[in-house]
């Protein structure tokens, strides 16, 4: 009997421990970079299982590009809606503020020499597209840190 319960307890303990943490969420942003070209941005939040804080893997493109940019997100501790989004390389740096569901900012080039105005809006996404981001984003991830 007192296994029976000890097994229970520890069941019932694990289970609320996977309900406790947050399921990612997927946001995808349409916007435009010096007010002219439109760029498309994915972002995945998630709980970092080790401290709880969030986790953010992203990537962007240009609309008439093909290719994707892999971005490394920090979030400012101090002020939680500040952001630094990185390009996978250093060829690029934006800086963006969210607000509701907008990000504004700037996109700093590595020289600093081009600092140009970007504006994103939030947008919805099929379950399709969710998924497509999804396999884009791995793809992108794959081919820039595979040995």
């Amino acid at each position: 009997m007192k296994k029976i319960m000890l097994f229970l307890i520890i069941c019932f303990s694990f289970f609320n421990t996977i309900q406790a943490q947050t399921a990612p969420t997927s946001n995808l942003y349409k916007g435009t970079v010096d007010g002219k070209t439109p760029i498309t941005v994915y972002i995945k939040t998630e709980e970092n299982p080790c401290t709880a804080d969030l986790m953010y893997t992203s990537m962007y493109r240009y609309n008439k590009s093909k290719n994707w940019i892999q971005l490394n997100i920090t979030q400012n501790r101090k002020a939680e809606n500040e952001f630094v989004l990185v390009e996978h390389g250093f060829s690029g740096v934006l800086i963006l503020k969210k607000i509701e569901n907008t990000f504004s900012g700037l996109w700093i080039s590595p020289d600093t020499k081009k600092q140009l105005k970007v504006e994103l809006k939030e947008v919805s996404m099929t379950k399709k597209e969710l998924t497509d981001f999804e396999k884009t984003m791995e793809k992108v991830n794959y081919e820039n840190n595979d040995c």
